[in-house]
C-alpha cells in the first residue's frame, strides 16, 4: 500500500488521532503511481465494461439505482472498469452530474492525472467538488481512511440530499501484499458503511492494474457501472468470506532465521521488554521504532488479556522489512475486519484499540486463526 510519511514522534497522540478531512487542490494531492510488476500476465479487458457484460461479470438482472432517495441511509458501492480515458469519463461524468443534480456532497479521491482529467471535463462545476485522496488509501492506511470517510459523511449531512458521493481510483501499489490490503479494504467498506448515506464509484484502470486486482472488482463491488447504467455484479461475494479466502502473501524475510523468538513468554512485561530491545536495536529510524514497538506491545497485551498461554512471538528483519508475529492459544476469533475501527467506537478511553493501533502504525496486519488460538502477523517496510 502507499507508505505514509510520518513527521516525528513528538506528538504521537496527535498523529494517531488526527484523521480530520481537509479541502485540497487537485495539485496538492499525494500521487504515488508505481510501476506494476507481477508474476502472471495481466488479463486486461480491452473492451472495457462492455466486455465484462458479455463475459458474464454483470448479472442479467435489470439495472439498479446508483443511490437511494435523498436522505436515505444505504451504501451504494459501484465498480467501473476502464481501458481508456474516454471510458473513464463516460462513466464518471454522468455519475458526478447526477450528484450535483441530487444535491450530494461530491468528493474526488484520485491521483492528480485522473483528477485533472475529470475536473477538466466538469468545467465550471469543478468548484463544487471536494478533494480528499486519503479515503482511497493514497497516503493513508485503512483505519485513517475509514475515519476520514466518517468525517465526510458528517459533512454531507448538511447538504440538500444528506448524501456523500465519492469517485475514487483504485491504485494499490506494486506488491501482492498491497493488492491484498487494498482488496480487503474494498470488501470491508461494504460492511462498515452498509447503513451510511454514501455512494462510491471505484475506478479500475486496466492499463495500470494487475490481473489479480482487476479480478477482485466484481467480488468486492455489489454493483458495476456499464453503459451509463448500474447492474448487479454476478461475482459479488460476502465480504468476510471473500477476505478469508485471499492468500496471505509470502514474506521472504521469514525464510531466514528470526532475529528474536520466544515459545512461552514469561509475562507481558517481559515480552514487551524483549520486543523493545530487538526493535530498537534493528530499526534505524527511532520514531518508526517507537511506533512499531508501541503497536506490537498492544498486540502482545491482547494475547495475554484475551487469549491464553503459552504466548509465543517472533521477529524477522532485514534491511528493508520487519515482520512480527504474536500467537496465543486462547479461544481465538475470526473477524477479518477487526481493528479497522476502534472496538468501542470514538470514545478511545474505553480501550479496544490494540489492533486499530497496529493497523495505523504497521503497513499490513493479518489476523490468522490457529488451532487453537490466533496469530497476529505485523509487517512493514523500514524507512
Amino acid at each position: 500500500m502507499v507508505h505514509v510519511k510520518h513527521h516525528g514522534r513528538g506528538s504521537a497522540a496527535r498523529r494517531i488521532m488526527d484523521t480530520r478531512p481537509v479541502h485540497a487542490s487537485v495539485t496538492d494531492m499525494s500521487h504515488n503511481v508505481q510501476p506494476i510488476g507481477w508474476d502472471v500476465p495481466a488479463r486486461h479487458a480491452e473492451g472495457g465494461m462492455a466486455e465484462s457484460v458479455e463475459a458474464g461479470t454483470i448479472s442479467d438482472h435489470r439495472c439498479v439505482d446508483i443511490a437511494g432517495p435523498a436522505g436515505s441511509a444505504s451504501f451504494a458501492h459501484l465498480g467501473l472498469l476502464a481501458g481508456s480515458d474516454q471510458e473513464l469519463l463516460d462513466g464518471v461524468v454522468p455519475y458526478v452530474e447526477d450528484g450535483f443534480r441530487d444535491g450530494d456532497l461530491v468528493l474526488l479521491s484520485c491521483p492528480p492525472p485522473t483528477a485533472s482529467l475529470i475536473t477538466a471535463a466538469l468545467g465550471q462545476r469543478v468548484t463544487d467538488v471536494a478533494v480528499e485522496g486519503r479515503i482511497t488509501l493514497h497516503g493513508a492506511r485503512v483505519p485513517d481512511a475509514v475515519g476520514l470517510t466518517g468525517e465526510w459523511v458528517r459533512r454531507a449531512a448538511g447538504t440538500p440530499s444528506g448524501r456523500l458521493r465519492i469517485v475514487g481510483q483504485v491504485e494499490f501499489g506494486s506488491e501482492p501484499r498491497s493488492w491484498r490490503e487494498g482488496l480487503r479494504y474494498e470488501a470491508a467498506v461494504n460492511r462498515l458503511l452498509a447503513a451510511e448515506p454514501v455512494s462510491a464509484l471505484c475506478l479500475f484502470d486496466s492499463r495500470l492494474l494487475p490481473a489479480e486486482v482487476l479480478a477482485g472488482m466484481g467480488a468486492t463491488h455489489p454493483t458495476l457501472l456499464a453503459g451509463g447504467r448500474a447492474w448487479p455484479s454476478a461475482g459479488y461475494r460476502d465480504p468476510g468470506d471473500y477476505v478469508r479466502r485471499l492468500p496471505v502473501p509470502h514474506e521472504p524475510v521469514e525464510d531466514a532465521g528470526p532475529a528474536f523468538s520466544v515459545a512461552d513468554a514469561a509475562s507481558l512485561a517481559a515480552l514487551r521488554a524483549e520486543l523493545r530491545a530487538v526493535i530498537s536495536a534493528r530499526v534505524p529510524d527511532r520514531d518508526q521504532a517507537e511506533d512499531l514497538h508501541f503497536a506490537a506491545s498492544e498486540v502482545a497485551s491482547n494475547a495475554f488479556r484475551h487469549g491464553a498461554r503459552p504466548v509465543s512471538a517472533g521477529i524477522w528483519i532485514d534491511a528493508d522489512r520487519i515482520v512480527c508475529a504474536i500467537t496465543d492459544r486462547g479461544p481465538g476469533f475470526d473477524d477479518p475486519f477487526t481493528g479497522f475501527r476502534p472496538a468501542h467506537g470514538d470514545d478511545l478511553s474505553l480501550g479496544g484499540m490494540g489492533l486499530w493501533l497496529a493497523r495505523k502504525l504497521w503497513d499490513h496486519v493479518d489476523v490468522l486463526p490457529a488451532s487453537p488460538g490466533v496469530t497476529v502477523r505485523l509487517s512493514t517496510r523500514l524507512r
